[in-house]
């Protein structure tokens, strides 16, 4: 079986745990990365860092108009709506918080997609690979039980995103072929989720999961609270701590 796989590398815990975990199901695996206006860049220098320790194709995506459309989001647009503090031991707040970014995991998941899509037919088209070999996969790291409440990482949003995605596709029109979007952590709690990137052996030390920027993480936002949480409960010591 010839293998194809993009997964969704955005420098933080999670997306860092899913890629490593691709590596060991992909034969052809392309991290990609969105520079879409986010705060701060340090993520994505983070992302780079991962790919390159993980040796695997690594791909940064200009999406900077994200920020025309998806103002509305204190990541996006942080001098109108700065980044709330959440306080250590307090609860996440169970709304939608101002953190969320408009459609972002919809917009990411089509244009990988996209791409996937590409690299594929090319290797059918140009390559002359027999399409009954090839399998394509689209990887995300987004989860629904210990998270800020995006309606864009839920099981059912993935569901949808999967049968538009194929139905959309000359891939399965033509020949055949689903793009399955496969989400490994949906239903993992963050400590199961730190536990598995000990397991694989992700480069903790080079993740960056604080919704701002700087030398060390600000440990109050939604992102800090929760990744020390997974960290204190798994009983592992946080190398950015």
């Amino acid at each position: 079986m010839n293998t194809y796989g993009i997964t969704l590398l955005s420098g933080g815990l999670d997306s860092a745990t899913v890629t490593s975990y691709a590596t060991g199901q992909v034969d052809h695996l392309t991290a990609v990365t969105f520079q879409y206006g986010q705060s701060h860049a340090k993520e994505i220098e983070c992302a780079k860092k991962i790919a390159s320790l993980l040796n695997i194709k690594h791909q940064l995506l200009d999406l900077s108009l994200l920020t025309d459309v998806s103002w509305y989001s204190a990541l996006t647009n942080p001098d109108s709506f700065p980044v709330p503090p959440t306080e250590r031991g307090a609860q996440v707040d169970p709304g939608i918080p101002i953190t969320y970014v408009p459609l972002r995991n919809t917009i990411f998941l089509s244009l990988s997609a996209a791409l996937l899509e590409s690299q594929v037919l090319h290797a059918i088209e140009i390559e002359n690979l027999e399409p009954r070999t090839v399998n394509a996969t689209l990887y995300c790291a987004s989860n629904a039980i210990d998270f800020s409440g995006y309606p864009d990482c839920r099981p059912e949003f993935f569901q949808h995103m999967d049968e538009t995605l194929n139905h959309g596709s000359k891939l399965w029109a033509q020949y055949g072929i689903r793009m399955s979007v496969q989400t490994p952590i949906i239903h993992l709690t963050k400590s199961e989720i730190v536990q598995m990137s000990v397991d694989l052996k992700v480069p903790l030390n080079l993740t960056w999961s604080c919704y701002r920027g700087g030398k060390s993480p600000c440990r109050k936002c939604d992102s800090c609270i929760l990744r020390a949480k997974g960290f204190e409960q798994a009983a592992v010591t946080d190398p950015l701590l």
